[in-house]
């Protein structure tokens, strides 16, 4: 993916060429993570530790000013999306065991949901369940385990709601979809929260509305379908 500043939206020759010239972090996306694919997941980081470096914020604040990718192998970036229980359960001591860092793109009302009320949010909002998502059990990370995972790995914000750039409309949207968010994990986390990401994969520089918000709110990246933008 490129990590270098975008002020439109590259074409995809322009994305091959920074691919081509090593402007680029490899990017594996995750959703739910049960504990039934344990053995699958614990393969899959495993043969990308094998073959690839971890990457930290400060690895991509480096790449990212230099243009240069420091370490001897090219970096990977397993993200975690919407902020499931069994992402904290799962796939966090699955990436420590590893020696990888792991990116967790929190929706955070989601964590907020009343347990009895988080299998019908989540089919609601487009977080997707398997069978092992019990309803009526906790489906969503807590706010202890997001600031227990940002002391190892990466966390932020993925919306509130899990929502999509082009439904924000008014301030009040950006105020609960972009703002909040990024303000309760800087809360809770005591860091500052560089990144974000939409629903469908959103890239910085399709909604000059949203745009200016998220400069505004403080964000540094974000990460689409094809590539992490810095949002300068």
């Amino acid at each position: 993916m490129n990590a270098t500043p975008q002020t439109r939206l590259p074409s995809f020759s322009g994305q091959e060429q920074a691919l081509r010239s090593g402007q680029y972090l490899r990017v594996v996306n995750y959703h739910n993570t049960p504990h039934a694919d344990t053995d699958k997941i614990r393969g899959e980081l495993k043969t990308l530790a094998e073959h690839f470096s971890a990457v930290t914020l400060e690895d991509l604040d480096q790449f990212r000013t230099t243009g240069r990718w420091h370490k001897s192998r090219p970096g990977v970036i397993p993200v975690f999306y919407e902020g499931y229980r069994n992402n904290a359960e799962v796939a966090a001591p699955l990436a420590e065991e590893a020696g990888l860092t792991a990116w967790f793109f929190i929706c955070t009302a989601f964590l907020d949901v009343p347990v009895a009320d988080q299998y019908d949010y989540a089919n609601a909002h487009n977080i997707d369940l398997v069978q092992e998502n019990a309803k009526g059990e906790r489906l969503a990370m807590t706010w202890d385990d997001v600031a227990e995972l940002s002391r190892r790995h990466v966390v932020t914000p993925h919306t509130a709601n899990h929502a999509e750039a082009a439904s924000l409309h008014t301030g009040a949207d950006l105020e609960r979809e972009i703002f909040e968010p990024k303000r309760r994990m800087d809360e809770v986390t005591g860091q500052d929260a560089a990144c974000t990401a939409f629903l469908w994969g959103t890239p910085y520089g399709a909604t000059p509305m949203v745009d200016a918000a998220l400069r505004e709110a403080g964000y540094r990246y974000q990460f689409g379908n094809t590539m992490i933008q810095h949002i300068g």
